[in-house]
């Protein structure tokens, strides 16, 4: 790893800060009494992961080369997998389910579940069901190690994407018992798994503090290996295209858009105080007649609108309840099949 000096001044130990996390007072998501540590700090050029022992990029999998192929051909419908933690049968439900309507899902760690299989094991799950995977993968509860391995897990499985991100803190989920890792950052992250020669996707936050610098810092990524930026909710389609036309070209991008279906769905998204929604998006689903028409036509809507902007191949459907798991994946489903 590269010796950068506010590694120790960052609770993540990231390098090449800050995350999405960053309250938009400037504050720390881990400690709001602390701005932080990269706020004020020019965005960090990419300098590299310790060269001598990080291969040179290699070709890439037939399975990334199948899906660069795709993205360039044609828009993708990615969503979230909203199956519970630990349960084959939920994850077999929701694969069942999702199966033939979109065409890939997003499967990473919850921000709040703190156990969970391991990224390669629920890709293989989730790919004998004929589901494609696009696989997160987080930085805190790996070291590097753990990680190459993952890497080269993902690589046999054939996964259509690896999403390298540095991962929210233990310090803000269900187990705060459990030590935080952060051996590396997302950056980092990204660096190895195009080494490993998967598609490589980061997220980008354009609605958070430093906001000017959201976009350098997505360049960044780019020079350390990324292919496709999912770009987090941001308040519509106007900022999402702000922010692709400041980031300039070598990149795909991929907008979130949240779907939400009834009023429990609508106070967990708003309880994620980093994020921004278009304006009166969730007092319409609170007050219509019947909540999950509304969201999935909004989610519709506002998808559409993220696809006609230059520079987007796909959306992200975004969003997931514990305990109505079936019955979210079953939304995201026909938001996807109106939008084919």
């Amino acid at each position: 790893m590269t010796s950068l000096p506010l590694i120790d001044a960052c609770p993540k130990r990231m390098e090449y800060g800050p995350c999405g996390g960053v309250g938009f007072d400037g504050s720390c998501e881990i400690d709001a009494t602390h701005l932080c540590a990269f706020l004020h700090r020019p965005t960090v050029p990419w300098t590299g992961v310790d060269r001598a022992v990080v291969p040179a990029p290699s070709t890439r999998t037939a399975a990334a080369a199948q899906t660069l192929a795709a993205l360039d051909t044609r828009a993708w419908v990615v969503a979230d997998l909203p199956a519970r933690a630990l349960s084959v049968s939920s994850i077999d439900t929701c694969a069942e389910i999702l199966a033939g309507e979109v065409d890939a899902v997003l499967a990473g760690d919850a921000g709040s579940a703190r156990v969970q299989f391991p990224p390669a094991y629920r890709a293989h799950l989730l790919q004998r069901r004929g589901l494609r995977v696009w696989t997160g993968l987080n930085m805190r509860d790996r070291n590097r190690v753990a990680i190459e391995g993952e890497l080269a897990a993902l690589a046999v499985e054939g996964v259509a994407g690896v999403h390298c991100v540095t991962g929210d803190h233990t310090r803000t989920g269900h187990r705060p018992d459990a030590a935080p890792v952060f051996d590396l950052d997302s950056t980092e992250a990204a660096a190895l798994a195009r080494a490993a020669g998967h598609v490589v996707s980061v997220a980008a936050s354009p609605a958070a503090p430093p906001v000017d610098r959201r976009a350098a810092r997505l360049c960044e990524k780019v020079r350390a290996g990324a292919d496709v930026c999912f770009v987090n909710h941001a308040g519509g389609a106007e900022p999402v295209r702000r922010f692709i036309e400041g980031a300039g070209g070598g990149i795909r991008f991929i907008p979130c858009v949240p779907v939400v279906v009834d009023h429990a769905s609508a106070d967990l998204l708003e309880s994620f105080t980093t994020l921004v929604l278009p304006e009166g998006f969730l007092e319409r689903v609170r007050g219509a007649r019947d909540p999950r028409a509304e969201g999935v036509a909004l989610a519709v809507a506002l998808a559409e609108q993220m696809l006609a902007l230059p520079g987007v191949v796909g959306v992200n459907l975004s969003g997931g309840r514990d305990g109505a798991e079936a019955s979210y994946a079953e939304a995201l489903a026909e938001v996807a099949r109106r939008l084919r």
